[in-house]
């Protein structure tokens, strides 16, 4: 996205140029990591663009509004019809879209009753980690900083805050070469990756670590849940050490951006064979099949996207 906006943003209720959508830099969230926010992609489809999950990203950001007490001025509604908006008034043929709420201007104590600010934005993105990544996959190593511990920060709640942890342990992975790090939970066990949820194949069958292990609940991987388990594939969420990622048959991230992505070695120990597994390319087959017709949308996943007025 660097070097390249697109023209419009919804903000506050309204559709305005980029360059107008401004906080004053005394707000609450610029000091305090006071929002909460979604990621979300569309995708070009054989019967039109859709918005993936859309209900469901709405929903999480509401939930996580109301863990951080944060009053919501619009509707889920209102929010599910701006990302429409953006896509159609940018002239998007696929996009991330990224709604947040934060605290905005209105006092610096912690407990400060600012007035929570809302804006959705879209652009165009290609894959997260490089479109190489999703072919050859990548290199991972386990970050030296771990996720927060229990009953301290909500790691259910899709938070700005949350993400200083997945800066460091991005930032940590970068420094030393790796594409992405991985973070263990504060029990020592594996949790997720830096901005990205994690799943290992043994034998055959998925494992991916539990809610518990300080992950958040990834919109992806449930969706690879089911989509696993409708193909048959077992699926188990369980407790798993570290040594598990270098015994592991294959491994794989999941997230809205990183979307499927194999991980061909961890902390320089091959994984398997050194490439994305059979399981894992079955997982990337059932899931871009969506968007590209071959997997049918049983679920109900695929929101057309549509003008404001409700024109196609």
């Amino acid at each position: 996205m660097a070097g390249s906006y697109p023209d419009r943003i919804w903000h506050n209720g309204n559709i305005i140029p980029w360059q107008d959508a401004t906080v004053h830099v005394m707000a609450h969230a610029l000091h305090y990591g006071s929002s909460v926010f979604e990621g979300i992609r569309s995708y070009a489809t054989p019967g039109g663009q859709a918005i993936f999950r859309l209900r469901d990203h709405i929903r999480r950001l509401f939930h996580s509004a109301k863990i951080y007490d944060m009053p919501m001025p619009f509707t889920p509604t209102q929010i599910a019809q701006a990302c429409h908006a953006v896509i159609v008034d940018n002239g998007l043929d696929k996009a991330y879209i990224r709604p947040f709420a934060f605290r905005g201007l209105g006092g610096l104590s912690l407990s400060a009753e600012c007035h929570t600010e809302v804006t959705v934005a879209a652009w165009s993105m290609g894959a997260y980690l490089g479109i190489e990544a999703l072919e050859q996959g990548i290199d991972a190593c386990v970050s030296s900083w771990q996720r927060f511990a229990p009953n301290t920060i909500p790691a259910g709640a899709k938070a700005g805050g949350n993400y200083l942890s997945g800066q460091l342990i991005a930032r940590e992975a970068r420094r030393l070469g790796f594409g992405e790090g991985i973070a263990l939970a504060a029990t020592g066990l594996l949790s997720e990756g830096a901005g990205e949820n994690l799943f290992l194949v043994f034998d055959g069958t998925l494992y991916t670590t539990p809610v518990s292990a300080a992950i958040l609940n990834g919109i992806t991987r449930d969706t690879l849940m089911k989509l696993a388990r409708a193909d048959g594939i077992e699926v188990i969420e369980r407790d798993m050490p570290r040594e598990y990622l270098y015994l592991a048959d294959e491994v794989f991230m999941c997230g809205t951006a990183a979307e499927v992505t194999p991980i061909r070695s961890v902390d320089g120990k091959p994984v398997g064979a050194g490439k994305a597994g059979p399981v894992t390319r079955r997982m990337q087959e059932l899931f871009f099949g969506l968007f590209e017709g071959r997997t049918e949308d049983r679920w109900g996943w695929l929101d057309p996207v549509h003008a404001p007025d409700g024109k196609a």
